[in-house]
């Protein structure tokens, strides 16, 4: 189907290059009406969109060479809006060096480019959050969030544009802390949420014939409400609370607004809305090694039922649908085969393949990957995921420790490009959801509260003591690497965990905790700052507490090969961490290789510097760790 998307068979084990650049396809989005796709697609380093016509007709290719395209929406079946990012500072803006959105429109029909916020008057051309499309009487329209200023103080406004004509009508100029608003299926504002960081509150604003209602305030310590979308009627107002350590969901009527009781309270879920008129249909949630889709309708559920047996042993994930959900594309991800997306079609009743995310990787290039299990010291119940390289015997593997992101997130089943790099050059590798991660519920994630560097650091080293009882690891051939807090575990390990890993490679760590805390409030609030305080077991910026989990202030204690990669672009845990991690290294007469990427930001988002980071820690491993 996809003939430039074919697989390229190799006879031998793929090189760096097939795991570390992006993955040839990023994002797959189909039109309302069935008929085109909007591809992301990559050549590893530059990327294009594919508009697929369905139909037979001429396909387009529009080539967007190294900028961050982060999502595709459409705006009925000639407008693809194609949302992209970049990292900058805005001149004669008080505001930090920061990721700004912008929103572009494509015309299938001309083929011509909008810059959507242009024209926005006293304001700027960036835009927050993604863009919300109605079909109003027959004709589309575009709504987005967009900042004007008022006397010289930036305030967030909503914008009503036509795809046709391009031009903009700003609907409301929004309130001092506007977050968020929904739109109802008549253009109109139906509901908006304000969040005051100052005040930690959170407000819900209903809209009336006059005016606005404020209908509920929360008093808000760090997780806060949000408006999720339409209820099940496709009239009323989806607030999601979190509760419990999971979430509340509650539908409010815009005709007689009141804070209603929760018609869901458990496990956090993520709603599934119709893609025709946007009403609540389902919940979706990863549940243990499992993605697990519930429909409100037997239809629904009967129809989804098909595709995971048509997928069976494989995750299934649904990635875009058609108005009438005839047509759905779906990520399939083998444990064998990779990652593919594919199109299902039911009313031919096929399942035709798009792609491949990573198409010069072939079975024999996918390693296997597999849930474990085992205790902490101190008896509590961990589990993660092992990769074993292949073609070799399960014992006495030299081992590399992975930890995820985060922390509150989790590591999942699945194709995992990180892993999958390292285990193709002879490693096993663990990725263990230590206490605090995400998705495990409130209690799970509670345990990780006040216990960097401590228990949330041990939980890793405890995998590894796992596996060398069991004799699938050599306890004396270990290293660790991660990204982000993963970054931190990794110099937190070197530190603080003597014995167990021979060298350290740390992706954009935070290494002076100190320094961290007061960086996020000054940059992105109080309640940001309260989300790492909470986890860190520290009060405030001055805390000791911070010191003693501070890798960078302990560089004495590191008695093993360390390597420091960090992005320039990096808005999330600043550049300057890995400067004072070289520097304490260095003073204290310590080994410490830095490699600083240009144009890179936190998430590894451009082709050529994700593959040098992957190329300088395979590097770095083997020549402290040889997997042979």
């Amino acid at each position: 189907m996809f003939a430039s998307l074919a697989v390229s068979v190799v006879a031998e084990a793929a090189p760096l290059e097939a795991y570390g650049r992006l993955p040839n396809i990023e994002e797959v989005s189909i039109s309302p009406d069935g008929q085109k796709l909007g591809v992301i697609l990559t050549t590893g380093e530059d990327r294009g969109i594919l508009i697929r016509d369905l139909a037979g007709g001429t396909d387009q290719v529009i080539r967007a060479g190294n900028q961050k395209v982060r999502a595709l929406s459409w705006a009925g079946s000639n407008h693809l809006l194609i949302t992209k990012t970049t990292t900058a500072s805005i001149a004669d803006i008080t505001a930090p060096r920061a990721e700004w959105t912008m929103t572009q429109d494509y015309s299938l029909a001309t083929g011509k480019f909008r810059s959507l916020g242009s024209d926005f008057q006293n304001g700027l051309n960036v835009t927050i959050n993604q863009p919300t499309v109605r079909e109003i009487d027959g004709n589309m329209a575009i709504f987005l969030q967009g900042i004007f200023f008022d006397s010289g103080r930036g305030q967030v406004a909503l914008y009503r544009i036509d795809p046709e004509t391009g031009l903009s009508k700003k609907l409301h100029p929004g309130f001092a802390h506007t977050q968020d608003w929904l739109v109802g299926s008549d253009g109109k504002p139906i509901a908006e949420e304000e969040y005051d960081s100052k005040l930690g509150e959170w407000t819900l604003k209903i809209a009336q014939k006059v005016g606005w209602l404020s209908l509920h305030t929360s008093k808000v310590s760090i997780e806060r409400p949000g408006v999720a979308g339409f209820g099940r009627d496709g009239r009323s107002v989806l607030v999601a609370e979190p509760v419990d350590g999971g979430l509340a969901y509650r539908e409010i009527s815009p005709d007689h607004p009141i804070w209603s009781e929760p018609f869901y309270k458990g496990p956090a879920k993520d709603p599934i809305f119709d893609p025709a008129d946007h009403r609540l249909i389902g919940f979706q949630a990863l549940v243990g090694e499992n993605e697990v889709y519930e429909f409100f309708s037997p239809t629904d559920s009967a129809a989804w039922a098909k595709i995971e047996r048509a997928y069976k042993g494989q995750r299934v994930s649904l990635a875009s649908w058609s108005s009438d959900r005839s047509r759905i594309v779906v990520l399939v991800q083998s444990p064998t085969e990779g990652a593919t997306y594919a199109l299902v079609d039911f009313k031919s009743r096929h399942a035709d393949p798009i792609g491949l995310m990573f198409e010069k990787l072939t079975p024999a290039d996918i390693s296997q990957k597999q849930p474990i299990h085992f205790k902490a010291q101190d008896g509590l119940d961990l589990s993660g995921y092992l990769t074993l390289p292949n073609g070799r015997e399960p014992k006495g593997l030299p081992l590399i420790v992975l930890p995820h992101g985060g922390p509150a997130t989790r590591d999942e089943p699945g194709f995992d490009w990180w892993s999958q790099a390292l285990a193709s050059r002879g490693y096993a590798v663990l990725q263990v959801n230590y206490r605090g991660s995400g998705g495990f519920g409130e209690s799970f994630e509670q345990l990780g509260y006040g216990q960097w560097g401590r228990k949330m650091q041990t939980d890793l080293s405890d995998g590894v003591r796992y596996l060398a009882a069991q004799g699938t690891i050599d306890p004396k051939r270990v290293c660790i690497t991660g990204a982000s807090y993963g970054g931190y575990a990794t110099l937190a390990g070197a530190a603080f965990d003597p014995g167990v890993y021979r060298c350290a490679a740390a992706v954009s760590a935070p290494s002076d905790l100190h320094w961290m805390v007061a960086w996020t409030k000054n940059h992105k609030g109080i309640a940001s700052q309260r989300y790492w305080t909470r986890f860190m077991g520290a009060e405030d910026p001055k805390d000791p507490v911070l010191g003693e989990i501070s890798p960078a202030q302990h560089a004495d204690r590191i008695n093993i090969p360390v390597l420091l990669i960090h992005g320039r672009d990096d808005t999330v845990v600043d550049l300057e961490h890995t400067r004072i991690m070289e520097r304490a290294l260095k003073a204290a007469g310590k080994s410490v290789e830095v490699v600083i990427q240009p144009g890179e930001d936190h998430w590894l988002s451009r082709g050529e510097t994700r593959l040098q980071m992957l190329q300088s820690v395979v590097a770095f491993l083997e020549k402290h760790n040889p997997p042979q």
